[in-house]
């Protein structure tokens, strides 16, 4: 392979919703976490799942399964929040993706990546970058900047802005709100 067909290779997280796949550009993603305990916040939508204690910050958690449209599912084992980058206002916001499951970082090519579909696809098409193949399954690629609308990200900061501004009243409320 030459070194201009390295430098094409993309490389994306895939997860599961249902039995969709699904894709986040790996550049987008700055972690994945076992599901923890979230706090849910009063008055937002219903795809917001709430805040999570990450390493002293709190971090707005989106229902990927509500955002796109899906039934919700039940918690298991394998669900996991992807901690994700989202460019607002040219700056990035921090949010986490709850999802069934993360499979595996896969490597696809910008010539193996075909246009959105017009219909048929399981979320809005433009929130879809390509659609990619992995053996026989189709692989939706999200494009993780497009999924949320700007009062969307506007809410989640300044949720996030609020429950960072709660302070806790003792060691015993620090230890409870990481649980």
């Amino acid at each position: 392979m030459t070194d201009e067909a390295l430098n094409d290779i993309n490389q994306f997280l895939t997860f599961t919703l249902g039995k969709e796949i699904f894709a986040l550009d790996i550049s987008t993603v700055r972690e994945v976490l076992e599901l923890t305990s979230v706090t849910k916040i009063p008055r937002t939508p219903d795809f917001m799942r709430g805040v999570i204690n990450l390493r002293g910050h709190a971090v707005p958690v989106v229902d990927m399964r509500r955002k796109i449209g899906m039934s919700l599912g039940e918690d298991t084992v394998d669900t996991c929040i992807i901690i994700v980058e989202i460019e607002f206002e040219g700056e990035y916001a921090i949010m986490g993706a709850l999802v069934d499951s993360v499979r595996e970082v896969f490597e696809m090519t910008p010539d193996t990546i075909e246009p959105a579909p017009k219909m048929g696809a399981a979320i809005n098409a433009e929130h879809i970058q390509g659609m990619g193949r992995q053996n026989d399954q189709f692989i939706i690629i999200i494009d993780i900047n497009k999924i949320f609308s700007a009062e969307e990200l506007a809410m989640a900061t300044k949720t996030t802005d609020e429950a960072d501004a709660q302070p806790l009243e003792s060691a015993d409320d620090a230890v409870a709100a990481t649980a």
